[in-house]
C-alpha cells in the first residue's frame, strides 16, 4: 500500500470512530410551575359537573377559574390522591380540554415535564377563564374501574376538575353543583347543599374539601341513622337489596359506638358512609375525612350470615377518619395534589387501621370473634411461610404503590406487595399484647389510640406526626424499648414472621386440614381453591391459576400464573377433584397429575407432593379466657 493509500485508509478509520463517539449534552429540565404557597386565590372557581349521560359515562366538566393579574395561569390536575397512596391521577381519560375568555378561544400548552399542568396565554387584564371539558369515564373494566353504571355512579370530584397552581389546596375556594338524571339521590359530605329539581348546588369549600368529599348517587336509596353524627347511605343495583333487618343496622350502630369509645373523640362534625351494593360498579375501599367510599356484592344484607369475611371494609374506612385523614405522617400530607408522597409510615396509616378493623370488626358483632381469629390465622401462616421477607422489609413495601401501581405481579410471594396493611396488623398484635404484658393488663394498644389519634376532639384538619411521635406516644403509655422493636419488625428484612402477639395473646399457630372460617368464606364468595400452603397455588372459578407460591412444588413444576388445569388424574378439573388428589397423594407414591394448558400448548404435569392439604389456624393454647379474647369483647354498655 502506498502512504498516500494508508493516510487515506487511517483518516477514513479516524473519522468513523469519531462520528461513532457522539457525546450528546442533556437538554436541561426547566420546572415552569410554581410551588404552592398558603394563600388565597383571589375570587371563588364555579365547578359544574353534568353527570347525565349514563349510557356513555361521560361526566361533562365547566368551570370559571380566576386569574390573578401579573402571574401567568397555569391549571393543574390532580395527580397525587391522598389515600391512594400513589400518582393515581386518571388524566389519560380527560379530553375536549378548552379554555375562553369573553368568549374568545385561547392557547394552552401541556407541561413537557409536568403533564398533569396546563399553562395557559391569557390576555393582559382579564379576571377570569371559563373551562370546559369531559371526562370519559371507563366503560369496560379493561380500561380502568368503571364509576357509572345504569344504577349507580361514584364521583370523585378530582377526575372533573382543574385548580391553578401556586397556592396550597386548602387556600382555593369552590362552589361546586352537579346534575344528576333524573329521578337518583346523590350524597357528599359537603355543606349548604340545595337541589334544584335533579341539580345539587353546594356551598363554597376549600378546593381540598371538594376532593376529600366524594358522592355517591343512583335511583335505590336507602339511609340510616347510625347514632355519633354518623349516616349509613347506601345505593343497590336493584332496590330490592335494600332490604335490612333491625340487627344488622344495629351491628353498625355498634361499630360507631365502639369506634368514638376507643379513640375518645370525633375528628368530624358529620360523617357519610357512602356504600354501593353492585356487581357493576368497579369495587372501591377509600377513606376521607368526613365519608367513606365503599362498594361490597349485592348480598350484603340479604345473605348477611355468608359474608361475614366481607364485613371488615366499613370498620377500616371509618378508623381512617382518625388514622390516615386526621392524624397524618407528615410526608404524606401534601399542599397541593402535585407534590408527590413519601409512604414510609404507612404501617401505621393502614397498618394499625388494619389491626383496628379487625378488633372493632368484632367489639362490634360485624364479625364473629371466630372470624376475627381466623383472619389473623391466615396472615400468621401466609407470613410464617412467605419467601420474599428474607430480602424486603416491610416498611419497604410501603413504596409499592407508587412503582408498583398495585398491578398483579407474577411471583408475589417472593416480590412482596403491600404487605404493610395485614403483616402490620400482627406487628400491632404484638406491641398491643406487649403493653398488656408489661403492664400486667392495666394498659393496652386502646391507650395508645385515645393519646395519639383522640386529641383535640372536634378538629377536622390534619394533625402530622413523625417515626419518633409514634415512639413517644407508646413509651407515655407502657415504657419499653420501642424504638428498637418497631425498628426491627418494620425496617429490617429477614425478620420471622410477627407470631409473638399470637403467643402471648394465648394463642398459636397451627396447620390443619380443614380451611378455617375465614379462609372457606373467601373460597366459597370468590368460587376459587387456595393451595398456597400444601401444592403452592391458588385457582380461580375458571381452574386458571392466578397465584404461585415461590420455591413450591406447583413453582417447582414450572407452572405460572395464567396456566389453565384442564384435569386431574385424566379426569376433567373440579375444585374438589385437586383437593382429592391432593389428599391422596399422602401416601408418598401417588403424585398430583395435572393436564395444564398455557398459550394453547398442553402438558402433563406430575407434582411429587406428600404434605397433604395445610390451612392456618389459631388455638389456644392454655384453659379460660385469653388476652386476646379480652382484646376482643365489646367495650360499650
Amino acid at each position: 500500500m502506498s502512504r498516500l493509500l494508508a493516510t487515506f485508509a487511517l483518516s477514513t478509520t479516524l473519522a468513523t470512530a469519531a462520528v461513532a463517539q457522539s457525546a450528546p449534552e442533556p437538554v436541561p429540565i426547566i420546572d415552569r410551575v410554581p410551588e404552592p404557597e398558603d394563600r388565597p386565590l383571589s375570587a371563588s372557581m364555579k365547578l359544574e359537573v353534568d353527570a347525565t349521560d349514563v349510557a356513555r359515562a361521560i361526566f361533562r366538566v365547566k368551570q370559571s377559574i380566576p386569574v390573578e393579574a401579573g402571574k401567568p395561569l397555569i391549571l393543574l390536575y390532580p395527580q397525587w390522591l391522598p389515600g391512594k397512596h400513589g400518582p393515581r391521577g386518571a388524566l389519560a381519560e380527560m379530553t375536549g380540554l378548552k379554555i375562553r375568555s369573553n368568549g374568545k378561544l385561547l392557547k394552552w400548552t401541556r407541561d413537557p415535564v409536568e403533564v398533569y399542568a396546563f399553562h395557559v396565554d391569557t390576555p393582559t387584564g382579564i379576571r377570569s377563564v371559563d373551562v370546559e371539558f369531559q371526562f370519559t369515564s371507563p366503560v369496560q373494566g379493561t380500561e380502568g374501574r368503571i364509576v357509572v353504571t345504569p344504577a349507580m355512579m361514584n364521583i370523585q370530584w378530582e377526575q372533573v376538575a382543574l385548580y391553578p397552581a401556586g397556592h396550597f389546596t386548602r387556600a382555593i375556594q369552590v362552589q361546586p353543583s352537579i346534575t344528576l338524571p333524573m329521578g337518583w339521590t346523590g350524597v357528599a359530605a359537603l355543606d349548604g347543599a340545595r337541589t334544584t329539581g335533579n341539580r345539587i348546588d353546594y356551598g363554597v369549600t376549600s378546593f381540598e374539601t371538594l376532593v376529600d368529599s366524594p358522592m355517591f348517587a343512583g335511583p335505590h336509596y336507602r339511609k340510616w341513622d347510625l347514632g355519633n353524627k354518623v349516616t349509613l347511605n347506601v345505593w343497590a343495583d336493584e332496590a330490592k337489596f335494600l332490604e335490612a333487618k333491625p340487627e344488622q343496622i344495629a351491628a353498625h350502630k355498634a361499630l360507631v359506638d365502639e369506634a368514638v369509645l376507643l379513640f375518645g373523640s370525633k375528628h368530624f362534625d358529620r360523617y357519610e358512609f357512602l356504600l354501593g351494593l353492585t356487581e357493576e360498579l368497579g369495587g372501591i375501599g377509600l377513606e376521607h375525612h368526613r365519608s367513606s367510599e365503599n362498594t361490597r356484592e349485592t348480598d350484603y344484607f340479604v345473605e348477611w350470615n355468608d359474608n361475614m369475611s366481607e364485613r371488615g371494609l366499613l370498620p377500616h374506612e371509618l378508623i381512617h377518619s382518625w388514622n390516615g385523614k386526621f392524624r397524618r405522617p407528615d410526608t404524606m400530607w401534601t399542599p397541593n395534589y402535585s407534590t408527590p408522597m413519601r409512604d414510609n409510615l404507612l404501617w401505621v396509616y393502614e397498618g394499625q387501621t388494619s389491626y383496628w378493623d379487625i378488633v372493632l370488626g368484632a367489639r362490634s358483632g360485624l364479625q364473629s370473634k371466630e372470624m376475627a381469629i381466623a383472619e389473623w390465622a391466615k396472615y400468621a401462616g401466609f407470613y410464617a411461610e412467605q419467601p420474599g421477607r428474607d430480602w424486603r422489609s416491610v416498611e419497604d413495601t410501603t413504596h409499592d404503590p407508587i412503582f408498583g401501581a398495585r398491578k398483579p405481579k407474577p411471583f408475589s410471594s417472593q416480590s412482596r406487595g403491600e404487605d404493610y396493611y395485614n403483616e402490620s396488623s400482627l406487628i400491632w398484635l404484638a406491641a398491643d399484647m406487649t403493653i398488656r404484658e408489661l403492664s400486667r393488663g392495666t394498659k393496652s394498644l386502646d391507650d395508645f389510640a385515645k393519646a395519639f389519634f383522640g386529641v383535640r376532639d372536634t378538629d377536622w384538619g390534619v394533625l402530622t406526626y413523625d417515626f419518633d411521635e409514634v415512639v413517644r406516644t407508646l413509651n407515655a403509655v407502657q415504657p419499653y424499648d420501642w424504638a428498637k422493636f418497631l425498628d426491627t419488625k418494620l425496617r429490617q428484612p429477614g425478620q420471622p414472621a410477627p407470631l409473638t402477639g399470637i403467643d402471648k395473646g394465648g394463642y398459636k399457630l397451627v396447620w390443619k386440614e380443614e380451611p378455617n372460617v375465614f379462609d372457606k368464606e373467601i373460597m366459597k364468595e370468590g368460587s376459587n381453591l387456595n393451595l398456597m400452603h400444601s401444592l403452592g397455588l391458588t385457582v380461580d372459578k375458571d381452574a386458571k391459576v392466578t397465584s404461585v407460591f415461590w420455591n413450591s412444588p406447583a413453582f417447582k413444576a414450572d407452572i405460572v400464573n395464567g396456566a389453565k388445569i384442564i384435569a386431574v388424574g385424566g379426569i376433567a378439573y373440579t375444585k374438589d377433584r385437586l383437593t382429592e388428589a391432593v389428599t391422596a397423594a399422602k401416601d408418598g407414591k401417588t403424585p398430583v397429575r395435572l393436564l395444564v394448558e398455557r398459550n394453547k400448548r398442553y402438558e402433563q404435569i406430575d407434582i411429587a407432593y406428600s404434605g397433604g392439604l395445610r390451612y392456618p389456624h389459631l388455638e389456644p393454647t392454655g384453659t379460660g379466657e385469653t388476652a386476646i379474647d379480652r382484646l376482643l369483647a365489646p367495650r360499650r354498655k
